[in-house]
């Protein structure tokens, strides 16, 4: 049998393929044969080549969506024409405002009902998510634009509230209720000094987080 010449043609049509199937039919419904029908030329062990499971295709789209993320975390570090709090406006937009990174989410949410892997996201969310966001907060300080005594505890509010309070799966909530409890959030980083919200930002992060009811249904 021919080698496979392009074997990095065929991992992203097959991540392609399981991203679109984990958020239409959500990841513990679809099958590695879904996988197989919806690629309609590979077979499993095309894909088993590829990938040991299921869980393997999961962790490379999230690893794959972390990295993008750090990527645009460290050009807008890079950038010089912004002061720390416009540095942080421009990540939280990019965050919420990213359609492939709201598709995994939407995929993957209904995993945090498995309790050893929502402990494995709360520990990530409390010990190295803050560390994504503490560098922009603390250069907002250097330069006077967050004036704040709380560098390290914004950080760890915004990682931890994004990621779990403001999830509708853990707090389900009407679109009043939600746009409610983003304007608190953003009068709690206001109290601390980390202004990073305005009107704009608010509506964006109402309509993210009610992107991910459609994954609880």
């Amino acid at each position: 049998m021919a080698r496979n010449a392009h074997p990095e043609v065929t991992e992203r049509r097959i991540l392609e393929a399981a991203r679109d199937l984990f958020v239409e039919k959500g990841y513990e419904k679809t099958t590695i044969q879904n996988i197989v029908d919806r690629l309609g030329n590979l077979s499993k062990g095309a894909i088993y080549h590829h990938f040991a499971s299921k869980e393997a295709i999961l962790d490379r789209l999230n690893g794959t969506d972390w990295n993008h993320s750090q990527g645009i975390r460290d050009q807008i570090m890079a950038r010089t024409d912004l002061t720390g709090l416009e540095r942080l406006r421009a990540l939280f937009r990019l965050a919420v405002g990213d359609t492939e990174h709201s598709k995994l989410n939407q995929a993957t949410m209904p995993m945090l009902n498995d309790p050893v892997c929502l402990a494995s996201n709360m520990h990530f969310w409390a010990a190295e998510l803050p560390d994504h966001w503490l560098p922009i907060i603390e250069q907002g300080v250097a330069d006077g634009s967050i004036p704040t005594e709380y560098p390290r505890e914004a950080a760890e509010l915004i990682a931890l509230l994004t990621n779990y309070w403001l999830l509708p799966m853990f707090y389900p909530a009407s679109t009043s209720e939600l746009r409610h409890r983003v304007r608190c959030f953003a009068i709690m980083l206001d109290a601390i000094n980390v202004p990073v919200f305005d009107e704009e930002l608010i509506e964006q992060t109402i309509d993210f987080y009610l992107s991910l009811n459609g994954s609880l249904n």
